[in-house]
């Protein structure tokens, strides 16, 4: 039986964010999601992500940052974005039994997840769905420099034709950080996942991605 998602509503500073929370029987940890750059927390991607995450044991938290739920297209400079984080990853504790607390993102958010751990945000681990290494066409512009201060197990999945991380140099990154990070690879994906020739509705595209997650969390929790 699929876990019933509840709509709760986040304070960030003097703003209020929208988000979904679903816990299932047999949760083992909580991962907390963000959404991409281009997209809010309702988009189908993240919502096959956390329920097949749900039917896998984990529970979720998705939200908006704020800008999304002002109806703005802009991101939000990370200041803001990680205070987002931080309320979000509260929110989650509270609701929480103990278990470890995950943080994962869609591009922006999972890249404003790692800013915000590498800012003091406790968390078990993170789980990047496609990471921004850099601009499309602009590999000069990396943003890896607070990864390499990172401990925590982290695992990256990005697709292999993914124009927002040249893979020599997401593998050179990750290979810097150490043992505590992980790379797998999405043959033939772009950044959304999907790949030329093979139809897919994004829920699918989001769902089949829960498995090496909750693997992950599995593998890296008491």
């Amino acid at each position: 039986m699929a876990a019933a998602e509840l709509p709760i509503s986040i304070d960030v500073g003097d703003t209020v964010v929208s988000a979904v929370y679903a816990r299932p029987a047999d949760t083992r940890a909580t991962l907390v999601v963000a959404h991409g750059a281009g997209a809010g927390m309702e988009h189908p991607f993240l919502r096959g992500f956390t329920g097949a995450l749900n039917d896998a044991g984990v529970a979720t938290l998705r939200f908006n940052f704020p800008y999304r739920e002002a109806g703005r297209k802009f991101p939000d400079r990370p200041p803001a974005a990680i205070a987002a984080w931080r309320a979000a990853m509260d929110a989650a504790a509270v609701r929480a039994e103990g278990e470890p607390l995950w943080a994962a993102g869609k591009s922006f958010g999972g890249r404003m997840a790692s800013m915000a751990v590498a800012e003091g945000m406790p968390a078990a681990g993170l789980i990047y769905l496609g990471y921004p290494l850099h601009p499309p066409g602009k590999p000069e512009k990396l943003r890896d420099e607070h990864l390499y201060g990172l401990t925590l197990p982290m695992l990256f999945l990005q697709g292999s034709r993914d124009t927002f991380a040249t893979r020599e140099l997401l593998e050179s990154v990750v290979t810097r950080i150490g043992a505590t990070a992980t790379l797998q690879w999405r043959e033939g994906g772009d950044h959304s996942f999907a790949v030329a020739g093979r139809k897919r509705a994004p829920e699918e595209i989001g769902a089949d991605l829960a498995a090496a997650a909750a693997d992950f969390i599995r593998q890296h929790s008491p």
